[in-house]
């Protein structure tokens, strides 16, 4: 049954209404009580004072936990200017899936702040303990947010005057909370991965006086009884972000405010609606877990996890470093075979493919701007492919094999011809079936680029019924990170090339494991390479790729998308003995993924004990450990298992053997891998 929104007025001060909505299918839930507004489902709930529109947080609620964060209640949760609300209006909708997002309810807010409309779309999810919200501006900005004062910059405190401030201008959220004792966690993220290599970093601290946090994750506990809140900004990594003033959270004793709109004066227009960044609350109860899980169950709504569509063993041929010299009709076909005796599922050409060279090429000086002066850039090269892609596409549906491309939009004037190219791919889709786009070379330097990006990625969803999907890099540049345009496909992670000696195996598995606790781990592309080339480049290095079994590297890609990096051509003939293991992970996979993946173990070192649990229900679920280079055969693994709990565990893959254990403090679990350098898959089901 669908409803159409129902849209209340402004309330006048001193009116009590009470408003229920037709109860929908879900059970999320937007009402107005006289002048509070409730919105919630089954596991949340956040009041508000009605404020004509310009809401302040009262209370919010996680109805798992009972614990019930009372705010101050006399801050907007919203802020940009000191002007007086107006025109506030109300209204509730329900949105089916599409295939991509999940069905959700949305409750929008209207109002007006002097010259100023602002929108507030607040996001719920049955049975998910968060409640997100998209902001959209028309009219005049006004005043713009000031960078912070350093604290080194402010006067020593003698006198209760001495601590004043100046108030923060633009706020996304906040919450003004009661209390000395909260304990903060703000983590950073980090892309450009050709550049950076370490791409998490925690920070912890006791609120006090106000601070200015950078990341995309503020995560806040109650030090006196414990549970607390998290803030998701979503949005690039902070050094990237558009308009940013060097602050993404800000505390302040009891105060947690999201700062950093993304836009500046000059984005905001009377004649069109603009988006900010999106924020998003989410409650937990007691211990680290918690907190995690309700993260977790948020980030899976972004996109819906479709075993025919967004599970994949690819094969991208670039990290061999042939770049487009090789790729041709003949090296496709070949590759594919090879890529099939493998257990690929899908095998992605990179740039090279088309007529037009880019700045990449090893055999043109190309670029990536004015691409459609050459009319056919975007076309197979003749040379190369005389017959077109056709005769690739049709040899890997013969082999199972899917094929995928590789695609940089046109950059000039913030991607202008942004219709040229999603034109483009759907043509590629309706000629040879192609879904699976490669995004590269961007650079999201303003916000019409942002908008314009985004409108190539929703126009091509739109004509292609959803088919296509997108491998959005995040090696160089300004892109999206990995809290921002997450509706739209997986992220590749990295290039890593053992032609250049800095593949290493286990730091790899260390970027996959550290993002894992607070990213999708199935939502990253995590690349292996075949390790037996360039072995001169790793002379005397107890880490070199060639000091692992193939097998052991493709494992430590499991918990994410594995990208073979490399051409199967240069592979040794035992390296396709890995196949057996391929195929019965890909069996496994999507359940594997389905579950809230998250480390375990100690911090991947070349010689720690570490990997992956992933919770797929409340008894059940996989443990994937790997034993790094070291002494110790038997090992007391740490997991997210309670302390007494009783388990047993039945091998999947690996070097793994039945068993059934106790965890110990800190969910410890003894686990026994024989070898160095090897792994073990276990299913397992908790003892009820």
């Amino acid at each position: 049954m669908t409803f159409k929104p129902l849209l209340i007025p402004a309330i006048a001060l001193g009116v009590s209404l009470s408003i229920a909505f037709p109860a929908y299918s879900s059970e999320c839930y937007a009402r107005l009580d006289g002048d509070t507004l409730r919105m919630g489902n089954s596991r949340i709930e956040r009041t508000a004072l009605w404020n004509n529109g310009h809401l302040i947080t009262l209370s919010v609620t996680d109805k798992v936990s009972g614990k019930k964060l009372f705010t101050l209640g006399k801050n907007p949760d919203f802020n940009v200017n000191r002007e007086k609300p107006t025109n506030g209006s109300f209204s509730v909708k329900e949105v089916k899936s599409d295939g991509i997002r999940p069905d959700r309810m949305i409750a929008t807010v209207h109002y007006h702040l002097g010259d100023l409309e602002v929108e507030r779309d607040y996001r719920l999810y049955d049975g998910v303990p968060a409640i997100a919200i998209d902001t959209r501006l028309r009219g005049v900005l006004g005043g713009v947010a000031e960078k912070e004062t350093n604290a080194a910059d402010r006067k020593n405190i003698e006198h209760a005057a001495d601590m004043k401030v100046k108030p923060v201008t633009m706020l996304l959220d906040r919450l003004d909370l009661k209390g000395n004792h909260w304990h903060g966690r703000a983590v950073e993220f980090r892309d450009i991965t050709d550049w950076n290599n370490n791409l998490v970093e925690e920070r912890d601290f006791i609120s006090y006086r106000k601070t200015n946090h950078r990341g995309n994750i503020l995560t806040v506990t109650d030090g006196e009884n414990r549970g607390g809140f998290i803030f998701l900004k979503e949005a690039p990594c902070s050094g990237v972000q558009l308009a940013y003033k060097g602050a993404d959270f800000i505390s302040d004793f009891g105060s947690f405010m999201v700062t950093g709109l993304g836009v500046d004066n000059k984005d905001i227009t009377p004649d069109k609606w603009t988006p900010t960044y999106s924020t998003v609350l989410c409650t937990f109860g007691d211990g680290e877990l918690s907190a995690l899980y309700s993260l977790r169950s948020y980030q899976k709504q972004c996109r819906i996890l479709d075993p025919t569509r967004d599970e994949m063993v690819m094969m991208n041929t670039w990290g061999d470093r042939s770049q487009d010299a090789k790729v041709n009709e003949a090296f496709c076909l070949a590759e594919l075979d090879r890529a099939a005796r493998l257990g690929i599922s899908l095998f992605q050409i990179d740039d090279g493919w088309q007529s037009g060279k880019s700045p990449n090429s090893a055999v043109a000086n190309g670029s990536f701007k004015d691409i459609y002066a050459n009319a056919s850039y975007w076309s197979p090269d003749p040379q190369k492919y005389p017959r077109g892609l056709k005769p690739i596409v049709d040899r890997g549906r013969e082999l199972g094999i899917e094929i995928g491309l590789w695609f940089n939009p046109s950059v000039q004037n913030d991607f202008a011809d942004w219709e040229k190219d999603a034109a483009t791919i759907t043509g590629l889709w309706k000629e040879y079936g192609i879904r699976m786009f490669k995004i590269d070379g961007l650079t999201v330097a303003s916000k019409k680029g942002e908008e314009n990006l985004r409108k190539l990625f929703d126009k091509v969803l739109e004509d292609t019924g959803n088919a296509v999907m997108f491998n959005l890099d995040a090696t160089a540049s300004r892109r999206g990170g990995y809290h921002f345009f997450n509706e739209y496909g997986n992220v590749f992670l990295e290039n890593r090339y053992t032609d250049w000696g800095n593949y290493y195996p286990y730091q790899t598995l260390r970027n996959l494991w550290q993002l894992s606790r607070y990213v999708p781990a199935e939502r990253l592309q995590i690349e292996f390479l075949n390790n037996r080339r360039n072995e001169n480049k790793y002379v005397s290095d107890r880490f070199a790729p060639a000091n692992y079994d193939f097998e052991y590297i493709f494992a430590l890609t499991m918990a994410g998308q594995p990208l073979a990096w490399m051409e199967a051509g240069n592979l040794s003939d035992d390296a396709f003995s890995i196949a057996p293991t391929v195929n019965a992970y890909r069996k496994i996979q999507h359940d594997f993924h389905k579950g809230t993946i998250l480390p375990i173990g100690d911090e991947p070192s070349g010689k720690s004990w570490t990997g992956f649990q992933s919770i797929t229900s409340p008894s059940e679920g996989y443990l994937l450990i790997y034993r790094e280079d070291n002494d110790n055969e038997k090992y007391p693994v740490r997991t997210w298992f309670e302390n007494g709990t009783e388990i047993t565990f039945t091998p999947v893959l690996g070097n793994a053997k039945s068993f059934k254990a106790k965890a110990r403090l800190k969910g410890e679990i003894p686990v026994n891998i024989k070898d160095r350098n090897n792994f073990a898959l276990y299913s397992y089901k908790i003892k009820k």
